[in-house]
């Protein structure tokens, strides 16, 4: 006898935050979330860490939705952070980039969805209404690599290795790869430089690297800067 599956909990969405540096695109977003997803607030961020700071006062929204090309971050790195910060707060990820690779990465980095940036105000209806089910959102004609299939790519060994970060850890990563020094990132952060330290020699072993620059190009392996067009 077939078991029957379990059923997942409807999930109440009434309140959104966008994450995006675009304001007219904010604002027609967040008209079209009103009108067409029954969302009765919206809030808006124009950078991840504005996000962040959101995500951690209470009450949390429903629902973050997210731009990949930000001012302070691009990439799925960015995605990452916020999902840790979201906790079971799904992301869906809204974007003018639209390529395969880009949608599978934001899967497995945790995004509960995607939606092309162009899409249509019932394509945005029905992404809310199959995560307000519990259910994923898929754009239609994407096609998953198969299981089983070849060994990762180095991008999504990446993305592997990135979310086992802490937050804390994922700050200090992005200011090394602005370039920063253990004791500049000591004083942004308002932390212990052996602190910081103790945070970089976890970093290391989490992703499996020996020095500073490997772990730089690591999370650089995650940038989708060469596959975005301009508008993000």
């Amino acid at each position: 006898m077939t078991p029957t599956p379990a059923r997942i909990a409807p999930r109440p969405m009434a309140t959104a935050l966008i994450v995006d540096d675009h304001p007219l695109f904010c604002d027609a977003l967040s008209m079209t979330l009103k009108a067409v997803a029954g969302l009765g607030a919206v809030e808006t961020a124009d950078r991840l860490e504005t996000a962040l700071a959101r995500l951690d006062r209470a009450p949390l929204p429903d629902l973050v939705v997210l731009d990949l090309n930000l001012p302070d971050v691009t990439g799925i790195d960015g995605l990452i952070r916020l999902r840790q910060a979201a906790g079971e707060v799904p992301v869906l990820v809204v974007s003018s980039m639209a390529d395969p690779r880009v949608i599978g990465a934001c899967l497995a980095a945790g995004a509960a969805g995607f939606v092309p940036k162009h899409a249509r105000r019932d394509v945005f209806r029905a992404a809310v209404d199959a995560l307000r089910g519990g259910g994923r959102y898929l754009p239609e004609g994407y096609e998953a690599e198969p299981p089983g299939g070849a060994r990762p790519s180095t991008r999504q060994e990446a993305i592997s290795r990135l979310a086992l970060l802490t937050r804390q850890q994922s700050r200090i990563l992005q200011l090394i790869c602005e370039g920063k020094l253990n004791k500049q990132i000591a004083w942004d952060l308002t932390i212990a430089e052996t602190t910081v330290k103790a945070h970089v020699t976890a970093i290391m072993r989490k992703l499996g690297v020996q020095s500073r620059t490997q772990a730089v190009l690591m999370a650089k392996a995650t940038d989708f800067t060469s596959l975005m067009p301009e508008d993000g």
